[in-house]
């Protein structure tokens, strides 16, 4: 497994990450087998940076992780585990914005160092911005934390650029986790340099478009009704019927590569930049094998060209999150 590094002060990570969310919330029902198997395959692959979020059904995300290592000895030495914290919940399961108080910071990370059976997080960041809160006062928070030793580094998610320059300003950050894809490119205005020029990595979310970019998905396919891709603009209506025909575009370009269009997929995020580590989010082991495969695909200037022909910048119908979601994006300001 090649390595890459989160940013000037981050730890040294495999070059793709594993997003655990889909194996316990947002895409339906959950196999908790089927998903232990599959980060231990991960494991065994190479794989070690981990991503969670304490919220991801309710914490129950973090007690799979934490299930899963305790299974195999050793294996929370080989891990790198980076947790989400902020958001607000009721027992419905509804959201009610975020909570980026130094207070709630410690308490957040108390919970989490509890539910994953260990003492300490790798990399820690608040979800969403709290605009009642200045990120100094967070990033502040998280960097005492660092100091006590129960954080070891401390990330952004969903951040603008000057609000980066802000939490950099305030301490050490390793990486920014946010949506990057053939189908989410607006990082590359003006967040990407910003991150470069400060030395910070990118951990990309959403590589695959919540299954939209893996080739798999048709517009017949049924979902969960707990499935949030449902609410998801991209999903839905004429903006699903604009998206599949970018896909089947891409996939023309995959297969005269020998490759599958998540693989395609996942190896131009690859190529944009050895600062950037891809989370995929396998929930299966085969879906993982398919994704792993991404790493021996080698894309030339003239294969960068076609994928991009297939697929060109902003072509993509539909925003990624629905308007209520797309409120709390500081990166989309």
């Amino acid at each position: 497994m090649r390595t890459r590094t989160l940013g000037r002060t981050g730890p040294a990570v495999s070059a793709l990450g594993l997003g655990c969310m889909g194996m316990s919330a947002v895409y339906g029902a959950a196999d908790d087998a089927e998903s232990i198997a599959t980060i231990h395959a991960a494991l065994d692959a190479g794989i070690d940076l981990l991503d969670t979020g304490d919220f991801y059904a309710m914490g129950l995300n973090e007690l799979l992780i934490r299930d899963a290592l305790r299974a195999r000895p050793g294996s929370r030495e080989q891990a790198v585990i980076s947790v989400k914290f902020g958001a607000l919940r009721d027992a419905a399961g509804g959201w009610g914005g975020y909570d980026g108080r130094p207070a709630a910071v410690r308490n957040f990370l108390a919970y989490s160092l509890n539910r994953l059976g260990t003492d300490h997080v790798d990399v820690y960041r608040i979800a969403r911005v709290d605009p009642a809160v200045p990120i100094e006062e967070t990033v502040g928070a998280i960097a005492e934390e660092v100091q006590a030793g129960r954080v070891r580094h401390i990330g952004l998610s969903e951040v603008g650029a000057e609000t980066l320059r802000r939490a950099a300003a305030t301490a050490p950050i390793c990486d920014l986790q946010i949506e990057y894809s053939l189908f989410s490119r607006g990082i590359e205005e003006s967040i990407l340099p910003t991150a470069r020029e400060l030395g910070i990595g990118v951990t990309a979310y959403g590589v695959l478009s919540r299954g939209l970019l893996s080739g798999h998905w048709t517009k017949e396919r049924g979902t969960d009704p707990t499935d949030f891709r449902n609410r998801s603009p991209r999903f839905s209506g004429d903006h699903l019927d604009r998206n599949l025909l970018l896909v089947e575009a891409l996939r023309e370009v995959a297969e005269g590569k020998g490759v599958t269009v998540a693989q395609a997929a996942i190896a131009w995020v690859l190529s944009r930049g050895e600062d950037i580590v891809p989370l995929i989010g396998a929930r299966r082991r085969d879906r993982l094998a398919e994704s792993l495969g991404a790493l021996d695909v080698a894309l030339d200037a003239s294969d960068l060209a076609a994928v991009e022909a297939a697929v060109p910048a902003d072509a993509v119908s539909g925003t990624r999150y629905d308007p209520a979601q797309m409120k709390h994006l500081d990166s989309e300001r």
